[in-house]
């Protein structure tokens, strides 16, 4: 047994500071181990969130030495124990306490963005027929265990005032699950260019770089709702189009 020393985040906003804890270590030990070590002996108070400790609920977010990470899935032996491990709340969304922040405007903003709406059936059974590049177009998207490291890590999302106008990574992926499915018929791109805000995303890619799940946020999902964007209110010979159109039909 080693021991090594944590710095973990105690109080609220504008009352809160690192606090120093050392504790007892050993091979397989993740961050959330070691957090709830100290939690059972040494601050029976401290508040922390988590659920599955398996990386697949998203719960235990937090920003270990300044990079945001899941807990459960941050390995002691990949940080140098040597120094001090800060643990910190996520810093995009409002501190409750030490370790838990709330994220509920996350689910906020799901709520506006225009739902599922599928096709009617087209096979005499009642079911639908998809291709399986279509369905695998959008299962990676699917992957996503909302555990918001994406939206902590978003500069727009830390650095814009009015955090309503761009809804951040983890929903504009979810938009392109919707807009790519195959079976549904809801056009978004007039809400991605407005009410999503999708052109404050300078597609930095820290996103991408931060996902868990490994999602090509950037790539697969910000870049081509960018480009329908583009193609519907920004290309000339669309708006040609569109005036010639608008012409005929009067």
């Amino acid at each position: 047994m080693a021991s090594a020393t944590f710095q973990l985040w105690r109080g609220g906003h504008k009352d809160g500071h690192l606090q120093s804890y050392e504790t007892e270590v050993s091979e397989g030990m993740v961050v959330l181990d070691a957090v709830h070590d100290i939690q059972a002996t040494q601050a029976n108070d401290l508040a922390v969130r988590w659920n599955c400790k398996a990386g697949k609920c998203g719960s235990c977010s937090a920003e270990i030495n300044g990079k945001p990470r899941l807990m459960c899935m941050t390995r002691l032996n990949t940080l140098d124990l040597t120094k001090p491990v800060t643990v910190e709340p996520m810093r995009s969304f409002p501190l409750v306490r030490d370790l838990v922040t709330d994220v509920s405007w996350n689910f906020r903003v799901k709520k506006e963005i225009k739902q599922f709406t599928p096709r009617a059936p087209d096979a005499p059974d009642g079911t639908w027929r998809m291709q399986q590049t279509d369905v695998d177009r959008v299962q990676e998207f699917r992957k996503c265990i909302e555990c918001f490291l994406c939206q902590d890590v978003c500069h727009v999302i830390r650095d814009h005032q009015e955090k309503d106008a761009f809804v951040g990574p983890r929903y504009l992926a979810y938009v392109a699950a919707l807009e790519m499915h195959p079976l549904d018929t809801v056009d978004r791109t007039a809400d991605l260019k407005t009410a999503h805000g999708i052109g404050l995303c300078n597609i930095t890619k820290c996103c991408t770089h931060t996902c868990p799940e490994e999602i090509r946020i950037t790539d697969n999902a910000i870049i081509p709702l960018k480009e329908r964007v583009v193609d519907r209110f920004y290309d000339p010979l669309q708006a040609l189009v569109r005036l010639v159109r608008g012409k005929k039909s009067s």
